[in-house]
């Protein structure tokens, strides 16, 4: 990277420094290449490391970078595509879906979806957890809340946990008639479990998008995906269901 001094600028100086940066990782660094440490870079470019800091996180938030555990920060890969559309609907595990099953808990779901849901305080759930690969990488975490009412079929002895356990609550739900079912996506920050699943760091951002599936006239279900976005980009469109596009051509920018 060059040394060109940041002299005043009409926007926020972090916002010029970051399109500065921006630039360089396009002409001077290739995918996967670690970025010198704070320290340097504020040192060539005559900013204070806090500017610096707010124009990496804003750079990572755009998801030209990335802040990995034990590395330091390097320059992420082409973003995935994931398309949200809602013309077709299926339930969770149905025939297609790229979703993979890896466990099943008994419990209660937090109070924001106990309320979609309308069940009591307290009242415990199924809790699907299931991952979600592309290329190699996982980019999304899901928790899907099922009520025991939308299963009420399910035996304990089918499987006690895990994914075997994961599966037999799928199979019990496509058993409903899916009515309907709508999705709200919105920017969050990775918990703990997420962050440690997604190989993030905590509090790093990712795209949530909740989806609530209807069946006899109720919630019969809700599922919070979380997807890293740092390597995955929204797309809007009337396919249905959530897909993985992926462009290899495609730079880092």
């Amino acid at each position: 990277m060059g040394t060109t001094q940041l002299e005043s600028v009409p926007e926020p100086k972090y916002w010029h420094l970051k399109t500065v940066l921006s630039e360089a990782l396009d002409s001077e660094f290739s995918v996967g290449e670690i970025l010198p440490n704070e320290r340097d870079l504020a040192a060539r470019f005559g900013v204070a490391r806090a500017t610096l800091r707010q124009a990496l996180e804003q750079l990572e938030l755009e998801g030209r970078l990335q802040r990995r555990r034990g590395v330091g920060t390097t320059v992420a890969p082409p973003r995935v595509g994931v398309a949200v559309g809602s013309e077709q609907h299926t339930w969770p595990g149905a025939a297609g879906d790229a979703w993979q099953a890896t466990d099943c808990t008994v419990a209660a779901p937090p109070a924001s979806v106990a309320g979609i849901l309308e069940t009591a305080h307290g009242e415990q759930v199924h809790t699907v957890r299931r991952s979600r690969v592309t290329h190699g990488q996982q980019v999304a975490a899901e928790l899907l809340y099922v009520p025991a009412s939308s299963v009420p079929d399910l035996s304990a002895i089918d499987a006690p946990s895990g994914a075997a356990r994961a599966r037999a609550v799928l199979r019990e739900l496509q058993r409903l008639d899916l009515e309907n079912q709508d999705r709200a996506v919105e920017l969050g920050s990775a918990r703990a479990d997420d962050a440690k699943e997604l190989d993030r760091l905590p509090g790093a951002p990712v795209l949530v998008v909740t989806t609530r599936f209807f069946a006899e006239g109720r919630t019969a279900a809700v599922s919070v995906a979380t997807y890293r976005a740092d390597t995955c980009r929204l797309t809007f469109g009337d396919s249905g269901g959530v897909e993985i596009h992926h462009d290899p051509e495609r730079r880092a920018s």
